[in-house]
């Protein structure tokens, strides 16, 4: 593909010396001329050049009015420009090089001078244009290694959340429910995006502590004794446990691997393992105080846990348990409106009511009686 040339000068002569001068170039550059700033902006609005030269003193926009502007656009930005000047003006050539021009040349231009100048400033334009394509398909790559990463990730989270429920056929899709559950509630609540996905992730391992449970206590048809209701209370702190206790082994590992035992120090901390901790601990808390594990009360409540709080139970009310059948749509309703205030926070259960058309969705798309859903209970 030729290279293209755009000479901007307001003398004819001197546009009809570089053709003169550069007819021999023709076969390998396309070269347009015109006689101002203004027309040459209309050219670059459609054109793409691969050198521009241009004087500096015209009438209208001058060339440094001429450079600032093409500057200021993303478009021309990386397109070398050579200014032409007959002043001997060292401070006109200093702002000239300041405003992004690439190379000066004096009048009268000598031919050889042009040339040379000519192809060193189409070499440097070849140059950054390879590097432009390559660092496109490097942010590609990267872009799509990230969408695996973010995948892969949601993919684990969300196995780990199943197997807090795998003893239990019949809680089916409720990891799946309760996630999206809280994120329609999150967004309803007007929170930002970072802590939308969090809580999307990581309400999913809200009950990951159940795997201490034994299934004689777990899988009980009935009610629990005091003795019972005890050790299940105790899943909560099971749960935060998983993320908060100290993995020395890990470390231990990373460090036989060769890998920075500092940098996965500082990830066990990072934010989703200190939400995913927040909620485990602290979604069966109560708003009045009366709840599990610490009696925490109103706002004392981390936020992620009052919203997992009312999504956990509307599941739990709205699907089949082992100790009990799934109740009717408008006895839940009744049941949780009921709690407002009470077990849960006021401002979480009206988002909920807000948002109850996109539940009722959600509830749905992941019920468990939907052939579809059951391709998502394959762990």
């Amino acid at each position: 593909m030729k290279k293209r040339i755009l000479f901007v000068d307001d003398e004819q002569n001197l546009l009809d010396g570089y053709k003169r001068t550069l007819r021999n170039q023709r076969n390998v550059w396309d070269l347009d001329f015109v006689c101002n700033v203004d027309t040459a902006l209309t050219r670059l609005e459609n054109e793409r050049y691969d050198v521009i030269v241009s004087d500096v003193m015209m009438p209208g926009k001058s060339g440094l009015e001429f450079l600032e502007i093409l500057q200021g656009s993303e478009k021309t930005r990386q397109t070398p420009v050579i200014i032409v000047t007959g002043c001997n003006d060292n401070d006109l050539k200093s702002r000239a090089l300041g405003l992004g021009a690439m190379d000066l040349l004096n009048k009268p231009v000598e031919k050889e001078d042009l040339l040379a100048r000519l192809k060193s400033m189409i070499r440097l334009k070849s140059y950054q244009d390879k590097l432009k394509d390559q660092n496109r398909i490097l942010e590609e790559r990267v872009s799509e290694r990230t969408a695996e990463l973010k995948d892969s990730r949601f993919d684990i989270i969300w196995r780990l959340g199943k197997l807090a429920e795998f003893r239990d056929e019949d809680t089916g899709n409720h990891v799946l429910r309760v996630g999206s559950y809280c994120r329609t509630l999150a967004e309803t609540l007007g929170k930002d995006r970072n802590f939308i996905e969090m809580i999307f992730l990581t309400s999913t391992l809200h009950d990951i502590g159940k795997v201490g449970v034994p299934d004689s206590i777990l899988l009980k048809c009935g009610k629990l004794d005091p003795e019972e209701w005890i050790i299940m209370k105790q899943h909560s702190e099971i749960g935060a446990e998983i993320f908060n206790q100290d993995a020395k082994t890990m470390q231990s590992f990373f460090s036989w691997c060769g890998e920075n035992s500092d940098s996965h120090n500082k990830g066990r901390h990072n934010p989703l393992h200190k939400m995913a901790a927040s909620i485990a601990m602290s979604h069966h808390e109560r708003w009045d105080g009366k709840g599990y594990p610490k009696g925490l009360l109103g706002s004392d409540i981390p936020l992620e846990a009052r919203i997992v709080a009312v999504a956990d139970v509307f599941d739990a009310l709205s699907s089949v348990r082992p100790y009990k059948k799934a109740f009717p749509e408008s006895k839940v309703l009744e049941i949780m409106g009921s709690e407002r205030g009470n077990h849960f926070d006021p401002d979480v259960y009206n988002a909920f009511e807000k948002s109850f058309d996109k539940m009722r969705i959600i509830q749905a798309q992941f019920t468990d009686n939907n052939p579809e859903s059951k391709i998502a209970q394959k762990v």
